[in-house]
């Protein structure tokens, strides 16, 4: 599976970006979607990650304020950012895997190039 991922951007604090994972082939037969993001002198990040049972799972950080969704037909995993702050700057990664250990465990079969996200103070 490919993925290719986009949305990114500089926006202010409180602003939102909607990131798009788009992937080659059918997302319905993949367990699991996720975004990782990775900030400068950070480590990677697990930020969501959505299911085929569309069950999802947020880090802390970001409960309450981001959503993953998906849209099987359009093949697509979106990551809906609202109340962005300075603290949510970053590479975001799409990444994908059929076992959700994988994903939990920072080790996806499938990665996405990144997209940056900048939130200025």
């Amino acid at each position: 599976v490919q993925l290719q991922a986009s949305g990114g951007g500089l926006v202010q604090t409180g602003e939102s970006l909607r990131l798009s994972c788009a992937t080659s082939g059918s997302i319905s037969s993949i367990t699991t979607v996720a975004w990782y993001r990775q900030a400068p002198g950070k480590l990677r990040e697990l930020v969501a990650g959505i299911s085929t049972g569309d069950s999802t799972t947020y880090a802390d950080s970001v409960k309450g304020r981001f959503t993953i969704s998906r849209d099987n037909a359009k093949n697509t995993v979106y990551l809906h950012m609202n109340n962005l702050k300075p603290e949510d700057t970053g590479v975001y990664h799409c990444a994908a895997d059929k076992v959700w250990s994988a994903i939990r465990e920072g080790r996806p079969s499938s990665w996405g190039q990144g997209t940056q996200v900048t939130v200025s103070s």
